[in-house]
């Protein structure tokens, strides 16, 4: 089920050919058996399915400690494939992850390469071919982009790290093959009016002025008798984050909402297309901060602030600014004290500076060195520096920071150009955005159906 009932508009990976990082992260809740014993009265009913409350467990067939293997319409998934794919995670995360965690991590590494399996499959069924030489371009791209490196030099990483080519290769094939098959199996039957988009942008015009939040998610799907459960690994995956783990990597791998497939990513939103309490809580969250688990209907959601900003207006973090950064070093085993004093003299020399004309002679007099950038976004820098750099007036500086080995820093505002206001979407733009949108939540039906009808062995 998706954690969030929501109007929200993503654009789909697979609209160009960029391969995203994760696979689709999903995951299958367990069924209980049922006996006829029951009444009806004591039962649960989702649909055509009958399951009693109080449930009683035939047999101790626990699929927790199977082995991380399966056979997949007669295709292998060894427990090879899932240590490269698990090897990748914990590399993203620099190994911060206890064997807790692992084991838990690695059952959901399994489950995404059943779905990449069956992806594949039912795109080679379809008569769609992926290339090697498209998924060879494709691999070259991801280690010149995200390494910045060529492939020999990627090859020797993933080896480094426990993985190797094949793997990410093999998950570039299953991304590639999934995004054809919809483009021609599921795109061209999705339809957008121009009514639907004229009110849409209406709509926009209706919120100018409102707050809107970028917010990552990661919802974790409970059954009424495994919700302390459920609950229990919310709290550790929370604990993993905040120890400095990856929420897009935590996100694609264990959230059970569609945004797993983009990391979490539920793009911007109004709060009133939240759950009262997802909105309760992210109407107090600043940029950056992490909250959760927090109880929701079917499950428990892990939400993350990106960003937030006004619809339709001009966003003063999007201001570029021209900066100078003058700099005095503090001599080699310089007590705190000293320091303390040295910063205090020299904020009060760079003080008596009329503007960055004049800053440059005034530093090379006390032996600082000045640098100067003209293109530099309020919004790329650190927080407590954006929101007090942005109330300056061309010629002021902010207070002075550093550290006893870095020296002493300050930095004067020289120039400002203010960002326009945002005209929001074009026609054309939401009507992709609204088709997208569809197209994704056929893909999860279809990915659905193939589950269904899967014959998968374990070992």
């Amino acid at each position: 089920m998706l954690a969030i009932q929501r109007k929200r508009f993503i654009k789909r990976a697979f609209r160009n050919c960029a391969i995203a990082s994760g696979a689709v992260a999903s995951a299958l809740s367990p069924l209980a058996a049922s006996t006829a014993a029951y009444a009806q009265s004591a039962q649960t009913q989702q649909g055509d399915i009958v399951i009693p409350e109080d449930v009683k467990i035939f047999g101790n067939d626990n699929p927790n400690l199977r082995r991380a293997t399966a056979v997949v319409n007669g295709d292998i998934i060894t427990g090879t494939d899932v240590d490269q794919r698990l090897a990748l995670i914990l590399a993203a995360n620099q190994g911060k992850i206890d064997e807790e965690e692992k084991k838990r991590l690695r059952l959901q590494v399994l489950r995404n390469l059943i779905d990449e399996t069956l992806q594949i499959q039912e795109a080679k069924a379809a008569d769609v071919a992926v290339d090697d030489a498209e998924v060879d371009s494709t691999f070259a791209r991801v280690a010149s982009q995200n390494f910045g490196q060529n492939t020999q030099a990627m090859d020797a990483y993933l080896k480094r790290v426990g993985s190797s080519s094949d793997s990410l290769k093999r998950q570039i094939r299953g991304e590639l093959s999934w995004q054809r098959l919809l483009q021609r199996n599921v795109q061209p039957f999705i339809n957008v009016s121009d009514d639907e988009v004229n009110e849409m942008l209406e709509r926009l015009k209706a919120a100018k002025g409102t707050e809107e939040y970028r917010l990552g998610e990661i919802y974790l799907a409970a059954t009424p008798d495994a919700q302390q459960q459920v609950y229990q690994n919310a709290q550790q995956i929370v604990q993993q984050l905040k120890q400095g783990g990856s929420f897009v990597a935590y996100a694609r791998q264990y959230s059970q909402a569609s945004t797993a497939a983009v990391g979490g990513d539920l793009g911007w939103i109004r709060l009133a297309q939240l759950p009262a309490e997802l909105a309760t809580a992210a109407r107090d969250m600043a940029p950056g901060q992490l909250v959760g688990p927090i109880e929701v209907p079917g499950g428990f959601d892990i939400i993350y602030l990106i960003d937030k900003r006004q619809v339709l207006t001009a966003d003063p973090r999007d201001s570029v600014l021209a900066l100078k950064q003058i700099s005095l070093n503090f001599p080699k085993g310089i007590s705190e004290a000293d320091a303390n004093k040295r910063a205090e003299a020299f904020a009060k020399t760079i003080g008596t500076a009329k503007g960055c004309g004049d800053v440059d002679k005034v530093a090379t007099g006390i032996g600082a060195q000045v640098v100067a950038n003209d293109q530099v976004k309020a919004r790329d820098l650190p927080g407590p520096i954006q929101s007090a750099i942005l109330n300056l007036s061309p010629g002021e500086t902010l207070p002075p920071f550093g550290s006893l080995t870095d020296g002493v820093r300050i930095l004067m505002l020289c120039g400002r150009d203010d960002p326009q206001a945002d005209s929001g979407p074009s026609f054309e733009q939401l009507q992709n955005q609204m088709e997208d949108d569809r197209v994704n939540k056929r893909a999860q039906m279809y990915l659905r159906d193939l589950r269904r009808d899967a014959i998968i062995e374990y070992n």
